[in-house]
């Protein structure tokens, strides 16, 4: 069980102090008319927006010891430098605007300010939860992703200072992978065996966070935001990440099976043109596409039966369907992904 073991705040920022505090550290000018709004959708960090009339609308972002979610559930609060460190790579790496830009940073207080993205703007979850689906994004977002995993497979240089994985432990491995294993014996030797091969492969900048709640439309592409779980790993944890939240939607709007398949299979098609170029065994199509099944199986279960259920799948035939497929892709998985969609299109159409 992961403990506690913050270090003491200095100041605890809310929607309340936080305008006077920017004020008072000299960020702000003593006269500027500023306004906050706390953000809401995540579970680990308090997030802000701070309204400019003057300036340009930030975003201010500060960890917090303990996630806010049933079970409880802990994680170190320096995450949030972790955070900033990769947004820095990643502003390198993908054209301008995609990622918000670092404007501020109070490690002391674990803090920092961003570019504030524009507020008309729509997180792709909710979107494909309204029964919206649109191709091109889950295409673009193929080929972002592969060119960072690309990237930084490419120049390693990048992502020598995120080789400690703790942080993606606390938040992912343990609450997702081992609970699920001391929850199912049948699985526990599977996902043991993905967690240590996942260990072994640190290849590439792996952001542990790729899903449809940290991807927004905004009026002029897509903008993605959080990233402290971001470390030096396996590409196959983003890849199986991102495609289980696509399927438990899948699962979700299965009269509109197809559709939502389609964004598996655009995603797929772009994603590997981008890693085309690279060489390693890792990469290679057959090889990435065997780990990614594991971590698909084991991240998809995991929103059913794990620390942090999905809220959008309360039918037991839904959550059985996700349990049923998932236990396949662990114990006896296919070998193409077209197999692996037809598999779950049989499933949700079984009575």
């Amino acid at each position: 069980m992961i403990r506690n073991t913050a270090p003491e705040i200095m100041i605890d920022l809310n929607a309340e102090n936080v305008v006077s505090y920017l004020k008072s550290a000299g960020h702000l000018a003593p006269q500027e008319s500023a306004t906050a709004t706390e953000l809401s959708g995540g579970v680990s960090n308090i997030v802000m927006r701070v309204n400019r009339p003057s300036g340009d609308d930030w975003v201010i972002k500060q960890s917090r010891p303990q996630l806010r979610t049933d079970v409880p559930w802990f994680s170190r609060m320096d995450r949030i430098h972790r955070e900033a460190d990769v947004m820095r790579i990643l502003d390198r790496l993908l054209p301008t605007g995609i990622v918000p830009q670092i404007v501020l940073e109070d490690r002391d207080n674990f803090w920092f300010a961003m570019q504030a993205i524009d507020a008309n703007h729509a997180v792709w979850k909710q979107q494909l939860l309204d029964g919206q689906v649109d191709p091109p994004v889950a295409a673009k977002l193929g080929t972002y992703l592969a060119s960072i995993h690309r990237e930084t497979s490419l120049r390693g240089e990048l992502t020598e200072m995120l080789r400690d994985q703790t942080v993606f432990d606390e938040l992912r491995v343990d609450p997702f992978y081992r609970h699920l294993a001391n929850k199912f014996a049948d699985v526990r030797p599977a996902i043991e065996s993905m967690i240590d091969e996942m260990a072994a492969t640190p290849i590439c900048l792996v952001l542990g966070d790729f899903s449809p709640k940290n991807i927004l439309i905004t009026p002029t592409g897509i903008a993605l935001v959080d990233f402290e779980t971001g470390h030096r790993g396996d590409p196959a944890f983003d890849l199986g990440f991102f495609l289980s939240h696509l399927l438990l939607k899948t699962v979700l709007h299965a009269d509109h099976f197809d559709d939502y398949a389609d964004l598996t299979h655009e995603f797929w098609k772009t994603y590997l043109a981008g890693i085309q170029p690279l060489k390693a065994t890792a990469f290679a199509p057959h090889e990435l596409r065997r780990r990614t099944f594991a971590h698909l199986g084991s991240c998809m279960w995991s929103r059913i039966d794990a620390t942090s259920p999905v809220n959008y799948l309360p039918d037991e035939r839904q959550k059985n369907i996700v349990r049923n497929f998932s236990r396949q892709l662990l114990l006896n998985p296919p070998e193409t992904w077209d197999q692996t969609i037809q598999d779950l299109r049989t499933r949700t159409k079984q009575p």
